[in-house]
């Protein structure tokens, strides 16, 4: 998650989301497979910068829909030894919504990338939600600009799409819904001849 320090928490016994709720509040942490993750300190400016925009996007894009988004810290309950904070989810399930968190796959997941964090948002989370059937992984490069969209087909991510900050997103998972790249990134628009909007259908 962005620029968050991620350490394993060293412990021979296997984690669980009961583990989870006992430890303390102003300690942020993630579960995969069992292993804890520690996620303090908070994310830097331009983390929450990108973050914060695609969240505000997409929010108001799904104004009275049914699907609703969720911006970190929100815990997510993939099983009893998962728990994640992403960066933005989108659930249409009412259903998985509940007063202390999401229980199940939301639709759609997006993990904004730092150095510290990059590693394991590619490996263990893209494994972690390819396994819970998330059915729109997308992956943001704060720095580099860019973006990976692993969409789910027979129960497995393929080859990602990947889009530079000038082009149009168009999202598998949530019919109709596409945007612009540049606003999230907040840089300059391209002309109007350079704007290459991208089918959502993945590889």
């Amino acid at each position: 998650m962005g620029a968050y320090m991620t350490t394993a928490k060293k412990s021979a016994e296997q984690h669980t989301y009961s583990d989870y709720l006992s430890w303390p509040d102003n300690e942020r942490w993630e579960i995969i497979n069992g292993e804890a993750y520690n996620m303090t300190p908070a994310p830097g400016i331009r983390h929450q910068n990108v973050a914060g925009m695609f969240f505000r996007i997409i929010g108001n894009m799904l104004a009275g829909k049914a699907c609703r988004p969720f911006i970190a810290a929100t815990d997510v309950v993939l099983s009893e030894c998962d728990v994640v904070q992403p960066d933005v989810i989108v659930v249409c399930d009412e259903k998985k919504i509940t007063e202390a968190n999401i229980q199940g796959p939301p639709d759609l997941v997006v993990e904004v990338l730092s150095p510290s964090t990059a590693l394991k948002d590619k490996r263990e989370k893209k494994a972690l939600y390819e396994k819970s059937a998330v059915k729109e992984y997308i992956i943001i490069d704060p720095i580099e600009l860019y973006v990976e969209r692993f969409v789910l087909r027979d129960k497995r991510y393929g080859e990602p799409d990947i889009l530079g900050s000038r082009e149009v997103l168009s999202l598998n998972s949530l019919e109709g819904i596409e945007f612009a790249l540049w606003e999230v990134f907040e840089v300059k628009a391209p002309d109007a001849t350079e704007q290459k909007p991208r089918p959502g259908e993945g590889r």
